[in-house]
């Protein structure tokens, strides 16, 4: 049967979306404030975990392991330990679990074989250990172990599986990606006697000096305590100035920062069994350089269970481990909340246990998840950068600089660099784990993510730039105002990393918002002005928006051409006469636009100056525009006109014509001539006027003559019938009295022309 579930009891925790990071509340304990800076609540508790061990079978040739599939007591988070913490596994570690919550089983995990159990070496208890893997609710598990090709040493002895309930409520684990998956094999029968009773590591572990392993292994059973409290080799006497541990639990003073304190949530408020850490925490004399890492192996988690995960992490790493207590300084979740690891105070120079041959002047901030082949979440390295640059700011350190790190073991990297015990060697202020140890952790894709995290960390703020200028108009690269305007600007750096913005217009700063405002306000004299936005980052770096080019104006546009109407060409009828509204409009600045609002709405570009319409005849209408600068100034201008139609009958005749019907024509009538020489004259008082005609395959020529002067030789014809068109028009800069007399040329072949009268504009 399944293994019945055991609970325990906690107090609730809750968890709040503030700001992209989860703020854990109600949480108690005595490791310091919560990451609000806030005392915890006094009757809360810690949370218990529970341990569960059990050994592996190991094949007669040596060369694999395993664990038959079976039920267990419930956990969250598993891993495999073996006895020297020199040994190294060089093939596979996989395991395969159940869900507590559907009974499914996983396809086959890998867990990390990198990590190196000599971080902590020399003390009583220490194992070789893979890296711990979050797998959620779970309460069965298989696990096989594979050498890798060519393994002369085979596995190393004392295979054992460690699985820990970490406590609380937590959540099934969401799906892993595929490549996470492997096809599952048939199970091996349990063997009865492959779970003996193994001897959990002394609650109070003296270290002993680290380096290169000792020749004997290290066994589960406590091993005397060794008078050198250290947990690497000695820096040698030639290098008097390295900082060494501190040999005693005073406290140091916990020296200022050059920036803000990022939010961190407290051991208490993760609720630690500090049970399991009784030692007292060595300190360091500063720290030089910050190492990150990945942990837990999966990114299917819930940020609401991170506590879980950081308690179950703490107690691997105590109680599978061996190590004094959790190895890491800082745990970042992937939604960015930042835990506090090794005990002895978030702002003090605590020496921890997360990069062999590298922990002293140095700390460990660890991102929960697996980023070989996924970017971790920008909340995440936003978190990392900000602990980072708070960590080196307490010592002055510039984290887009280098430093000089004191070996204190000898290794290589994972770029196969070699370092010998109490050499010096150059490292980024903020490196990644396989910068100093051959391992792929961080993960390639956050170790490729470390030069954006120094950035956001070292300053200055970048991608800074105006994005909006509220209370003006922009044309190109300017905006226009009248005076009062709010300049927005973006950055692409976070908020959490800008100590100010300023805005400055012509250089000199008119306003100062924190740096989390994107926006202020500015009144602008008249005139031109460059304007920009200056971020100060949290490390005192600046840097400038590009400028923007703002004018006060004042002053409203002219319509230097008062707007004015002309008969056009076009057809002509009853209700609309075809005529062109004309204007010109200018500004001192730079003109917007023209907006005609009556008879009729239109907008006009800054340079159109005439525009087409129909008015109906006999009726006053007046044309109403109004001009508009881009800061907003307008000025307003009109004119009114009446077109008037005269019909042919009102024309004084000479020669022969004739009446011609069609409700075609203008009121019904028109008249037609093929007579040489045969004319009409109309009289009137206007300013524009234009002649009706029909049009057809067959008609003919007309002169036109103006206030007795011959303006033109009109040709009618039209390759198809046409009435009531205006074909030829004529304008004056003012109403007047004029004549229109029209004379039939008598074109050969096509004599006849036929008129529909006259329409003049007063």
């Amino acid at each position: 049967m399944r293994a019945q579930r055991r609970m325990w009891t906690t107090a609730a925790v809750t968890t709040a979306a503030v700001a992209g990071v989860l703020v854990f509340q109600g949480v108690t304990g005595t490791s310091g404030p919560d990451r609000d800076g806030r005392a915890a609540d006094a009757k809360s508790a810690p949370v218990k975990p529970d341990v569960h061990r059990t050994a592996l079978k190991t094949s007669s040739d040596g060369d694999s392991a395993s664990l038959a599939r079976r039920d267990t007591e419930p956990f969250s988070l598993l891993g495999v330990t073996w006895t020297d913490p020199a040994a190294r596994v060089t093939g596979s570690v996989e395991a395969r679990t159940r869900s507590a919550a559907t009974g499914e089983w996983t396809g086959w995990l890998p867990l990390d074989t990198e990590i190196d159990g000599r971080t902590e070496t020399g003390r009583s208890g220490v194992r070789g250990t893979t890296e711990p893997r979050w797998v959620g609710p779970s309460d069965g598990v298989e696990v096989r172990v594979l050498a890798g090709d060519g393994a002369r040493a085979g596995l190393p002895e004392g295979l054992r599986l460690d699985t820990v309930d970490p406590g609380g409520v937590t959540t099934p684990l969401a799906a892993e990606p595929a490549a996470f998956r492997v096809e599952e094999t048939p199970s091996e029968e349990p063997t009865p006697g492959e779970e003996p009773p193994v001897t959990p590591p002394s609650e109070e572990p003296v270290e002993e000096p680290t380096g290169e392993p000792s020749p004997t292994p290290a066994t589960e059973t406590p091993a005397p305590p060794s008078p050198t409290p250290s947990t690497e080799p000695p820096t040698p006497s030639a290098s008097p100035t390295t900082p060494t541990a501190s040999p005693s639990p005073t406290l140091p003073p916990a020296p200022p920062s050059t920036v803000p304190q990022p939010p961190i949530v407290s051991r208490a408020a993760w609720k630690a069994d500090e049970s399991l850490s009784t030692e007292a925490p060595d300190y360091l004399d500063q720290v030089k350089a910050v190492f990150v890492h990945h942990t837990a192996q999966t990114n299917a988690y819930s940020c609401a269970d991170s506590a879980a995960i950081v308690r179950g992490l703490h107690t691997y790493h105590v109680q599978s481990n061996g190590w004094k207590d959790l190895g890491y300084n800082f745990i970042v979740d992937k939604c960015g909340t930042v835990f506090e690891g090794r005990k002895g105070g978030v702002d003090r120079p605590v020496m921890g246990a997360h990069t062999y041959g590298f922990n002293r002047d140095t700390a460990g901030i660890a991102v929960i998840g697996m980023y070989t082949d996924t970017s971790a979440a920008t909340a995440a390295t936003t978190s990392v950068a900000r602990v980072a640059a708070w960590k080196l700011g307490q010592y002055k350190a510039d984290p887009a600089g280098s430093v000089q790190l004191t070996a204190g073991a000898n290794g290589n990297n994972m770029d196969h660099k070699k370092f010998v015990a109490g050499g010096q060697y150059a490292f980024p202020r903020i490196s990644g784990h396989r910068d100093g140890f051959a391992t792929e952790c961080p993960g390639l894709s956050l170790y490729r993510q470390l030069p954006a995290i120094r950035s956001l960390a070292a300053g200055p703020v970048t991608g800074l730039t105006i994005a909006s200028v509220t209370g003006a108009d922009a044309s190109g690269s300017t905006y226009y105002t009248r005076s009062k305007i709010t300049v927005g600007w973006k950055a692409t750096t976070p908020s959490a990393f800008v100590k100010s913005y300023e805005l400055l217009v012509g250089g000199k700063p008119v306003a100062t918002v924190k740096g989390n405002v994107t926006s202020a306000p500015a009144t602008l004299a008249a005139g031109k002005h460059s304007v920009q936005v200056r971020a100060t980052h949290q490390s005192g770096k600046t840097s400038l928006s590009p400028v923007a080019t703002v004018v006060a104006d004042t002053a409203p546009p002219v319509f230097s051409t008062k707007p004015a109407l002309t008969l056009r060409t076009g057809t002509v009828n009853s209700t609309a006469v075809p005529l062109t509204l004309m204007w010109k409009a200018t500004d001192a600045a730079s003109l917007k636009e023209v907006r005609l609002t009556a008879p009729v709405a239109k907008t006009y570009g800054p340079t159109t100056g005439s525009s087409s319409h129909t008015a109906k005849p006999a009726k006053a209408t007046a044309w109403k525009m109004t001009a508009y600068d881009r800061a907003g100034n307008t000025a307003a201008a009109s004119v009114t006109g009446t077109p008037v139609i005269l019909q042919e009958s009102a024309a004084k005749k000479s020669g022969t014509w004739t009446t011609k019907s069609s409700g075609s024509y203008l009121g019904g009538k028109s008249y037609s001539s093929s007579t040489k020489g045969a004319a009409l004259t109309w009289t009137f008082t206007g300013r524009s006027a234009s002649w009706v005609v029909s049009r057809a395959a067959t008609s003919g020529q007309a002169y036109v003559y103006v206030d007795g002067k011959k303006a033109a030789t009109v040709d009618l014809k039209s390759s198809t019938t046409k009435y009531r068109q205006a074909i030829w028009t004529k304008s004056w800069s003012s109403s007047a009295k004029h004549t229109v007399k029209i004379v039939v040329v008598g074109t050969k072949g096509r004599p006849a022309l036929t008129t529909d009268g006259l329409v003049y504009l007063k």
